[in-house]
């Protein structure tokens, strides 16, 4: 490839600018460098035999009422409006939404999901969850990177990195419409190299509207024409490498960008929701309303499932109700209810459901009393999770919170906890799954953790 002349530079330097602003969704921006030069997205075998092959996390990110969703606390209804052990004046506060048991197991759940309770028997509810820290920005990065303070990498992140990616044309590792107050840490590759970043989706809710990456097309160069500016630009970059010994930033900007050219082809064809039967759309909710927004993300989560992506989030903002429970938790539950059952219903019948792990929840629970009426406080003691498919029991309730709510007191879970037992899942093993930096081995456990295995199917 010839360098431009002087006259055209400026409209080759604005070629190159437009067509490699990939780098930002495909993970060059790595927050530090690591001893590491093998970077690739190959397939790489697992520790051990995996249940699942796939991981779709369903984030509620504000902190999810336990106590009025999948947490049934008759005594507390029986004490509504007595003392609690809150500060100030705070009232125990029953919940204003009837429980039902469902499916063959008779696993208890709220009014406030019709929907998800006919599929009761594939839920794995785990009941006594806990976290270190009852704040939103401290819970919610450890609840994705499994440390409240220090940058590490995502479960996602560490996921690719494990196992690679089946589907060269894609992202290993999409989160869709991420918490934008809580920023990239929750998706990023801190240390690991950067192509293990998660590429961001986000999406308007309503009808017509789909989800984005920025610059996926370049805007008037044909791919031949890419093809060769990104030869060019990738033997500077391997030239550098060479000369730094193998820099694994540059690694990483190397497999992003060959990543990105890559994506033109597939990305565009998997977000299109237009191929999909009307049936299915209305199934998912979509066509307005208020389940519109989370039932695409829903819908296209099935999508990237099968196209290959190995680890998928969803977002779904506002969980959190110190007040104003009674409407907003109904809200809330709406925009979900009909969209996660007809996901589960999906997968279950296209067969990907026995090796999809799909796993429910927010950063922590809600209290059982509040010093405001008809709201809760933050609870990081006690809180629910529920998982389904990919080698979790189905219609068990695992674990249990004490009669009122307050915390945890049978088969604690922590964070830990959940983050070595979806990596078990997967196939990993989390204290083999570790990466050197700084001088010490790292993982997403850290030096915790524990495999639930009373879950485990």
């Amino acid at each position: 490839m010839n360098l431009p002349d002087p006259s055209s530079r400026r409209h080759w330097l604005k070629s190159v600018s437009a067509g490699f602003g990939w780098m930002a969704f495909a993970g060059v921006a790595s927050q530090a460098a690591a001893a590491e030069t093998n970077v690739s997205l190959a397939p790489r075998p697992p520790h051990h035999r995996p249940r699942a092959r796939r991981v779709i996390f369903l984030c509620m990110q504000g902190g999810p009422s336990q106590l009025d969703t999948f947490d049934h606390k008759p005594r507390l209804k029986q004490q509504d409006g007595l003392p609690g052990r809150g500060r100030g004046g705070a009232n125990l506060f029953g919940s204003p939404f009837a429980f039902g048991q469902h499916g063959a197991s008779g696993l208890w759940i709220s009014s406030l999901f019709p929907h998800l309770s006919r599929h009761a028997d594939r839920l794995c509810v785990v009941r006594s969850m806990c976290t270190d820290l009852p704040n939103h920005p401290q819970a919610f990065v450890q609840l994705h990177t499994g440390s409240t303070q220090s940058v590490r990498p995502s479960m996602g992140a560490w996921v690719l990195y494990g196992l690679g990616t089946s589907d060269q044309n894609l992202p290993g590792f999409i989160t869709i419409n991420p918490p934008p107050q809580f920023g990239a840490q929750n998706y990023g590759s801190a240390f690991l190299p950067a192509v293990y970043q998660g590429t961001r989706l986000d999406g308007e809710r309503g009808s017509g509207t789909g989800f984005t990456i920025g610059n996926v097309r370049h805007p008037w160069l044909a791919p031949d024409a890419q093809r060769r500016q990104l030869d060019f630009v990738q033997a500077m970059n391997r030239d550098l490498s060479v000369q730094t010994g193998g820099h694994p930033e540059i690694e990483g900007a190397i497999q992003s960008l060959e990543l990105a050219f890559r994506m033109q082809s597939e990305v565009p064809a998997v977000l299109d929701l237009k191929g999909e039967r009307p049936e299915t759309l209305i199934r998912y909710g979509i066509g307005g309303g208020a389940t519109d927004g989370f039932g695409r993300q829903c819908l296209l989560a099935r999508r990237l499932a099968e196209a290959g992506v190995r680890f998928i989030e969803l977002g779904h903002n506002g969980w959190d109700q110190h007040q104003n429970l009674s409407a907003d938790l109904a809200r809330n539950c709406r925009a979900i209810d009909q969209p996660i059952a007809a996901l589960l219903d999906d997968l279950h019948g296209r067969g990907l459901l026995e090796d999809t792990l799909v796993v429910w929840g927010g950063e922590f629970g809600r209290t059982p009393d509040n010093r405001r009426s008809d709201g809760r406080d933050h609870n990081a003691k006690g809180f629910t999770f529920w998982l389904a498919g990919g080698g979790v029991r189905g219609g068990l309730a695992y674990g249990a919170t004490d009669e009122l709510g307050y915390e945890a007191v049978e088969n604690k879970v922590h964070v830990h906890d959940l983050h070595a037992t979806l990596l078990h899942l997967m196939g990993l093993d989390h204290e083999l799954l570790t990466f050197r930096y700084g001088g010490r081995d790292y993982r997403l456990t850290d030096v915790h953790g524990n495999v639930v295995r009373g879950i485990l199917a």
